[in-house]
């Protein structure tokens, strides 16, 4: 069997520190306990209001960012780097001490003062040159379009720019005083919504899953999905599906996810038979989904509550039941494939007993109940991840403590096992700070853009133009949000591209479309994920590759295939949405059966095969049925629904019965 390394166990997705010096080490994890130690007592014992919040947490972050990633990250960093990050080092301390100690007298200025604006600048270029390094040239240069669009006008900085802008698009533009006070100095820009999620829900979740990735529960959930599925057909990729669905929520990243599962999934699937492409491709789409499972959804539900104004809990209950849609898809196309290569099951000494894994990691699951059982019981999100982060560190203390009075532990005494806890924590610290730099930063931009998007009216422009380019269809409408979110998830991680997208579509699809709130925000953040397994630039896609050893396009192709569900739960959210709304029961129950009917079908029409070999006319009568599933109208559902139990129950007569 594989074996994981020690990080690969863990499930973390720690930064390789070969190229930071002992010193650089050194900050980082100062700033990193720092962080977490301010984040904590803001979370748990004493909140603080915004404009202190939010620029502190941001100054840290960047100060982490310029530590983490040197100017030219393939080499050491020399003096000459120094003279470059040491002032946008200093330039992110005055950025977490600015707003803090000047807000009084900014809030009474009639008009924003000189050094205000020479600060918002300063504010601006370290937060897109942090983005640049942490996110990607991409982000940057998205918010330098918004900037420049900004200025454009005959009244702004860049009055040439407007002849280049169409009709629709144009405005008075805006001057170097204004937008440095809109994006810096109030609540619509950088320090709007996007960063005050980032600096108070998805941090302290973040920290929640570090603390679960240093004690094991990666190698946990990775084990629990071996045992509970390893001896079906297919059982390693199975296994990928269902370990995907553990960690891909608590990582927030499907690449991370891609790197730390697939390192074990992706062997075994290759060894037992699947081809490299087919298990690269597997183990992206199964991590993608990790993005849309609750209760984190890579943070996408912390967002999703502010914007709609719906409590958190209830964005994670109308989200499960899609999310189990999405991986039982997934699984069930995995299953087929199993069957259709004739693959048998993996050896038994290959697979780790279910009994002896929960027996030995069943504390991890102790944090997941306290969460949940706080959710219901009606704490704040903030509060729960701050008891959260307490209860993984108390049972894996009291896990640690009990296998050391039993003799089991390697610890030889106890202050060695203090020691080892301690390491344990502060790692857990650096893992979180790490993790939580990209998604801060991708936050910070994304208040460029929704500042500049406020300040010029260009979110109900964008509204019009899609109106008049989709002609009214809401089919069309809804292809345009799907390209947009692919083009856009070439250059942004999915945080950005949901914020960006729902700020210029999402008026659109409610007020013109009519569309309800929640439905359109989980239509806008599915189809944010695309860019993960959606050639040509499939992110996840290309991880999952280049842990295969596999081509990229065709591993890439296999993941788009699997991952089919990305594309058709959202539409069947729009055109069924009582799955989503809810009403009553019988309706409920209707709808869910028939999604269920219309995603079976689809996959047994893609891949030519349910328990037995279709034949094409087969096939292509499937597709006509599942599009009547989807049509809001209860007769037309039925015809189609008893046009699936026709084809697919003829041959399952004909095989005799499902193989498992």
């Amino acid at each position: 069997m594989t074996k994981l390394t020690d990080e690969e166990a863990a499930g973390k997705s720690v930064k390789p520190p070969a190229l930071e010096s002992g010193f650089v080490h050194r900050a980082i994890s100062s700033l990193a306990l720092l962080l977490a130690l301010f984040q904590m007592y803001t979370a748990g014992i004493q909140p603080l209001g915004l404009f202190l919040q939010r620029p502190i947490h941001l100054g840290v972050i960047l100060a982490l960012c310029f530590l983490i990633f040197p100017v030219r990250q393939s080499f050491r960093r020399g003096w000459g780097g120094w003279m470059i990050d040491g002032p946008l080092i200093a330039g992110a301390i005055l950025v977490a001490a600015w707003l803090p100690l000047n807000i009084d007298t900014i809030a009474n200025a009639v008009f924003p003062r000189q050094i205000d604006v020479f600060m918002g600048v300063v504010t601006v270029l370290v937060v897109l040159e942090g983005a640049r390094r942490a996110v990607g040239l991409g982000m940057t240069i998205i918010g330098i379009v918004f900037i420049a669009y900004a200025f454009s006008g005959q009244r702004g900085e860049l009055p040439w720019l407007a002849d280049w802008l169409p009709g629709i698009l144009g405005h008075r533009g805006y001057s170097f005083d204004r937008l440095a006070s809109q994006l810096t100095l109030g609540a619509e820009g950088i320090f709007g919504l996007p960063l005050g999620v980032a600096a108070t829900l998805i941090y302290i979740f973040v920290l929640f899953g570090a603390f679960l990735e240093v004690t094991g529960a990666g190698k946990f959930f990775i084990d629990l999905a071996y045992g509970l599925t390893g001896r079906q057909r297919g059982g390693p990729a199975k296994a990928a599906v269902l370990a995907s669905a553990g960690m891909g929520s608590l990582s927030g990243s499907a690449i991370a996810n891609v790197v730390t599962t697939g390192a074990f999934t992706i062997p075994l699937m290759k060894r037992l038979g699947y081809r490299p492409a087919q298990a690269g491709g597997i183990e992206a789409a199964a991590s993608t989904g990790g993005q849309i499972m609750p209760p984190l959804m890579g943070a996408g539900a912390f967002l999703m509550s502010e914007y709609t104004g719906m409590p958190y809990l209830d964005i994670v209950l109308v989200s499960i039941f899609p999310a189990i849609l999405y991986f039982g898809t997934v699984f069930l196309l995995v299953h087929i494939n199993a069957l259709k290569l004739g693959l048998g099951k993996a050896e038994a000494h290959e697979l780790p007993k279910t009994r002896q894994v929960l027996l030995e990691g069943w504390h991890f699951l102790l944090p997941l109940v306290v969460l949940a059982g706080l959710l219901i019981a009606g704490y704040s999100p903030m509060r729960v991840g701050f008891y959260a982060v307490i209860a993984v560190a108390v049972s894996a203390s009291g896990r640690a403590i009990w296998r050391f009075l039993r003799g089991q532990s390697e610890a030889p005494n106890l202050s060695a096992l203090l020691r080892s806890g301690l390491r344990l924590t502060l790692q857990a610290f650096e893992v979180a700070a790490r993790n939580a730099v990209m998604v801060s930063l991708a936050c910070a931009v994304a208040g460029i853009i929704v500042g500049v998007v406020g300040l010029t009216g260009l979110g109900l422009k964008f509204s019009a133009m899609m109106l008049a380019l989709s002609g009214g269809n809401l089919i069309l409408a809804l292809l345009l949000v799907i390209i947009a979110s692919l083009i856009l998830g070439m250059g942004l991680p999915v945080t950005a591209a949901y914020i960006v997208l729902i700020i210029l579509v999402g008026p659109a699809l409610t007020a013109d479309f009519g569309l309800p709130l929640i439905v359109a925000h989980l239509v806008v953040f599915w189809y944010s994920q695309d860019s993960n397994v959606t050639p040509p630039v499939a992110l996840a896609g290309f991880a999952g590759a280049a842990v295969a050893g596999s081509k990229p396009m065709e591993t890439s192709l296999q993941a788009w295939k699997f991952a089919k569900g990305l594309y058709l739960i959202p539409l069947f959210m729009v055109f069924n949405d009582v799955i989503i709304l809810g009403g009553p029961w019988p309706l409920v129950l209707w709808n869910g059966l028939i999604v269920i009917a219309a995603l079976v079908a689809f996959a047994a029409a893609l891949e030519g095969f349910l328990v037995a070999p279709l034949p094409t006319w087969k096939r292509l009568a499937l597709l006509p049925a599942v599009a009547a599933l989807y049509w809001p109208s209860v007769p037309v559902e039925i015809a189609g629904l008893l046009l699936i139990l026709f084809l697919l129950g003829f041959d399952r007569d004909r095989s005799g019965s499902f193989r498992t």
